[in-house]
């Protein structure tokens, strides 16, 4: 079984500017995956080439967005397109 280890997220967000990301919202399984342009010292994140998800659907494209901390609940990399 694997352990959890906690890892710092200043420098986890500072290491994905530039690269897609997944950010999964506290409500409504909604997810956001776009290229981090920015954070800042309150977890806020700002996306641009976003598409929205909800439960699993796209939703389409909405663009540049602007997702307060309070509404986030997980962010990860985006490795499917990698994996493509």
């Amino acid at each position: 079984m694997s352990e959890f280890v906690p890892i710092n997220p200043k420098p986890f967000l500072r290491d994905l500017v530039n690269h897609r990301i997944i950010v999964t919202l506290k409500f409504n399984n909604t997810q956001y995956r776009g290229t981090l342009i920015s954070s800042d010292n309150y977890f806020n994140i700002q996306l641009k080439d976003a598409e929205e998800w909800i439960q699993g659907e796209s939703k389409g494209v909405v663009g540049e967005i602007f997702i307060r901390c309070n509404n986030v609940l997980w962010i990860s990399k985006d490795t499917k397109l990698e994996q493509e």
